[in-house]
């Protein structure tokens, strides 16, 4: 009897042992049910998530934008340079150049799920420079002049994206997010210059297609405004370059690619209004 009673002892005290991460749930079950008011539903703040691995860390994907939401977004950029009459360390002298570029980057996107949206980018970019003139002087082995040189660029890019946020809290502020995009683009280029005293001038056209993952910050400013940071960390491209010079087809060109790290010239800022 003895025995016997000495068992049930240890398993009802050995019943009462719970792993610590069950203790976390339940310490937060509370915040677990929280409700907000969406429209004219009830969303859970903590977006419900399954767990894959072993152990429960106790991290949760707050409501940050709920379903059914529109975002619409958009970055540009511009830049200006001109110089006249520049000289650089006594190497580089007479310099007249001017440049200019710009670009515009709209985006539209729709909430299928909870902090879960797909939509479509577009972007048009243009670029111009002139070059008048350039005197190089490198001691007496490289002395040269170029002048009357000119570039300019445009092209077009379409594709469609899927954007998924985790919030970071529940005040639905301040959020993280990972981007896939697939992108096409189609644009022309044209370089004009003098060669042995000849005008020579040479038109490419590139179609071009992409595939890009960029993870990003998102901060809430206003109640329905944001402002996005997106870092490019990785992407694949095709494409292909047809090129004509004096009217004369000079061959196409076939390249691909990928990127496996971060990139500091593809850093993009932007404002996203939801309504």
């Amino acid at each position: 009897m003895l025995a016997v009673a000495m068992c049930a002892i240890a398993m009802s005290v050995f019943g009462q042992v719970v792993r610590k991460d069950s203790l976390t749930r339940q310490r937060n079950a509370a915040m677990l049910d929280e409700k907000v008011i969406v429209g004219l539903d009830t969303v859970s703040i903590i977006i419900p998530e399954h767990n894959f691995g072993r152990y429960d860390r106790g991290l949760y994907n707050y409501l940050f934008i709920p379903k059914g939401q529109w975002s619409f977004g958009l970055s540009a950029s511009y830049g200006e340079l001109n110089t006249e009459d520049v000289q650089v360390l006594n190497v580089l002298k007479d310099v007249d150049f001017k440049g200019k570029i710009y670009s515009i980057h709209p985006t539209i996107g729709y909430f299928i799920r909870n902090n879960q949206s797909v939509g479509i980018k577009m972007t048009y970019s243009r670029g111009t420079a002139d070059l008048a003139n350039l005197a190089v002087d490198f001691d007496d082995d490289i002395n040269f002049k170029l002048k009357d040189v000119s570039y300019y660029t445009e092209s077009y890019v379409i594709g469609g994206f899927y954007r998924n946020y985790v919030g970071l809290g529940r005040d639905k502020r301040f959020g993280v997010f990972n981007e896939v995009d697939l992108s096409f683009q189609s644009g022309s280029s044209r370089f004009k210059r003098l060669y042995n005293d000849e005008p020579k001038d040479t038109r490419t056209t590139v179609t071009q297609a992409s595939f890009n993952f960029s993870p990003g910050i998102a901060v809430f400013i206003q109640d329905n405004v944001a402002f996005n940071v997106s870092f490019g960390v990785f992407g694949v491209k095709w494409r292909k370059e047809h090129q004509l010079t004096n009217g004369v087809d000079e061959g196409t060109r076939f390249s691909s690619g990928a990127n496996f790290r971060f990139n500091i010239f593809n850093i993009s800022f932007g404002l996203m209004v939801v309504i």
